[in-house]
C-alpha cells in the first residue's frame, strides 16, 4: 500500500480550489464541506493529512475491486499506448472484448451490448429500446428506487430526487416488497412476495397492459436500502411480464458485478430479464462506463429499424479495456466467491451480533458485500432515526463519528449501508464491524 502523505497546506489548497471552482451534485453549494482525497489502495483511501479511511462505501458503491488494483491500472496504461479514443461508428478491439465478456456473464439469452458512459444513460437507452420494441410508452418502477439523473431515469426513480425533475412522461410507480416496512400488512416474506406481486398485477391492469412497455426494477434496490427481494419475487415479475406482453428491465448498476456474490443480482432467481443496465462495478469506477445488455428478440427489432440513440464516447476504448481487465481480475482472483464468503461468514453474522449490543440497529439485510441497516429510535415502533427524504442530527452524528474513527460507510436517510469491495480481506471486514460498533457506542447508541 502506498504511504499516505501528510501535507496540511495542500489539503487546504485542494479544499479552497474546490469551493472556488467546482459545482457539486445534489447539494446546496454553501452548505457542503467535501473531503480532499489524496490517494487510495485496496480497501482504503486517505486524505492529504495522512488520515486513512476503511472504505465501506466503495465511494458510491462502485469500487468493487478496491482502489488502484495494479493489474487494472496496468491495462489502462497499456490501452492508452495503443488507442485512447475512437469514434463509436468504428469497430475497436477493446470494445469487442468488453462486450464478449459482459455477454458471457449475463446469460444465454443475451446477444449484444450497447455501451453508454454511465448508468443513467444506460437506463435512458434501455427505456428507449423497450418503447420502440413494444410500441408502448409507459414504464413501471418502484417508489423505493434510484435509476439515475437523466430525463427518463430520474422520472423512473422513486425517491425524492425525482420531485423537482418530473418532466418525462409515461412513468408509473408501484410498491415493491419490503417486509420490515410492508405496505401490504404482510407478516412473512412469503406473504410479502405474494401481496407485492398481486399489487403489481393490479397496477398493470388499471394502467392498461397495452400501454406498458416495461417494468424497470433494481434487482436489489441499492440506495433505497439494499432491499433483498423475497424468494420468488423476480420470478413473479417475469411471469407477469410474459402474461401481459411487457419487458423486464433489470437495473444492475449498483447490484451487478459481484456485489451480491453473483455477476448480476437477478441471477439469484430462476428467471432472466429482457434488458440489463450496468455501470459502476464493470470498471470499478476507474474509467466511466455503462451500458445495456440486450436479449436477442430486442436486437432483432433494430436489424432493419434505426435505433435513434447514441453517444460520442459509446464503447470508449480506454473504458472498455478497463472493463476487460476488471472482469478478468474478478475471475482470476475469485472475487465473487470471496464476496459470498465474506457476506455469509463475517459481514452478515457480524452485523446481527452487533445488533444485540446496539438497539438502534433495526432491520439488517444483505448478500455478499451489499448490506443495509435500518437505524431506528425504537425497535418496537420501528420509527426511523431520520425521516424519509432527509437526515437527522443523530444520523449525522453517527456518520461523522464513523469518519472520525476511520470508517467510511454509505448512508442514506435513516440507513447505514456496509458495502466494502468484493475482494476485502476477512481482517479488514472485521475491522469495519469493530469501527461501526465503536462509533455507535461513542454516540451513545
Amino acid at each position: 500500500m502506498s504511504s499516505p502523505i501528510n501535507d496540511p497546506d495542500k489539503a487546504a489548497k485542494v479544499f479552497a480550489d474546490d469551493r472556488a471552482n467546482v459545482f457539486h451534485s445534489w447539494s446546496a453549494q454553501a452548505q457542503i464541506s467535501p473531503m480532499a482525497i489524496a490517494g487510495g489502495a485496496g480497501s482504503y483511501f486517505w486524505d492529504f493529512t495522512g488520515k486513512k479511511y476503511l472504505d465501506f462505501s466503495c465511494q458510491l458503491v462502485f469500487t468493487n475491486i478496491g482502489h488502484q488494483h495494479p493489474k487494472v491500472i496496468e491495462a489502462i496504461k497499456a490501452q492508452a499506448d495503443i488507442l485512447t479514443t475512437v469514434a463509436p461508428q468504428h469497430a475497436n478491439e477493446a470494445r469487442n472484448e468488453a462486450a464478449k465478456r459482459i455477454i458471457e456473464v449475463s446469460g444465454d439469452s443475451f446477444k449484444k451490448v450497447f455501451f453508454t458512459n454511465a448508468g443513467a444513460d444506460g437506463v435512458e437507452n434501455a427505456v428507449r429500446m423497450a418503447r420502440l420494441h413494444t410500441h408502448k410508452h409507459k414504464i413501471l418502477s418502484t417508489y423505493r428506487s434510484y435509476h439515475g439523473n437523466t430525463g427518463a431515469a430520474i422520472n423512473a426513480t422513486g425517491d425524492p430526487r425525482r420531485f423537482p425533475n418530473e418532466f418525462g412522461y409515461g412513468h408509473v410507480h408501484f410498491w415493491g416488497p419490503y417486509l420490515y416496512r410492508s405496505p401490504f400488512w404482510a407478516t412473512s416474506q412469503e406473504q410479502e412476495c405474494q401481496r407485492a406481486l398481486e399489487h403489481l398485477e393490479q397496477t398493470i391492469i388499471f394502467e392498461g397492459p397495452k400501454t406498458i412497455a416495461a417494468i424497470l426494477i433494481e434487482s436489489v434496490p441499492g440506495t433505497a436500502g439494499v432491499l433483498i427481494p423475497p424468494a420468488g419475487y423476480l420470478d413473479g415479475i417475469r411471469a407477469l411480464c410474459d402474461k401481459y406482453g411487457i419487458l423486464w428491465i433489470a437495473d444492475e448498476i449498483m447490484a451487478g458485478f459481484g456485489r451480491t456474490g453473483k455477476w448480476f443480482a437477478y441471477q439469484h432467481s430462476k428467471s432472466s430479464p429482457d434488458l440489463i443496465v450496468f455501470a459502476k462495478g464493470v470498471t470499478s469506477g476507474y474509467v466511466p462506463l455503462g451500458g445495456v445488455v440486450i436479449s436477442e428478440p430486442i436486437t432483432k427489432s433494430f436489424d432493419e429499424q434505426v435505433f435513434p440513440g447514441g453517444l460520442t464516447y459509446s464503447g470508449h476504448p480506454l473504458a472498455c479495456a478497463t472493463a476487460v481487465a476488471t472482469i478478468d481480475v474478478m475471475k482470476s482472483e475469485k472475487m465473487l466467491e470471496n464476496a459470498t464468503a465474506i457476506g455469509e461468514k463475517i459481514l452478515g453474522p457480524g452485523l446481527h451480533e452487533l445488533a444485540k449490543k446496539h438497539q438502534v440497529m433495526g432491520d439488517i439485510r444483505g448478500a455478499g458485500v451489499f448490506w443495509g441497516i435500518d437505524m431506528v429510535t425504537d425497535r418496537n415502533s420501528r420509527e426511523p432515526l431520520a425521516p424519509y427524504g432527509a437526515s437527522s442530527p443523530k444520523m449525522n452524528e453517527i456518520v461523522a463519528t464513523c469518519k472520525k474513527n476511520g470508517l467510511m460507510p454509505f448512508n442514506n436517510f435513516n440507513r447505514i449501508h456496509m458495502v466494502p469491495p468484493c475482494n476485502i480481506s476477512e481482517a479488514d471486514t472485521k475491522s469495519g464491524l469493530e469501527l461501526l460498533s465503536k462509533s455507535l457506542s461513542e454516540v451513545g447508541l
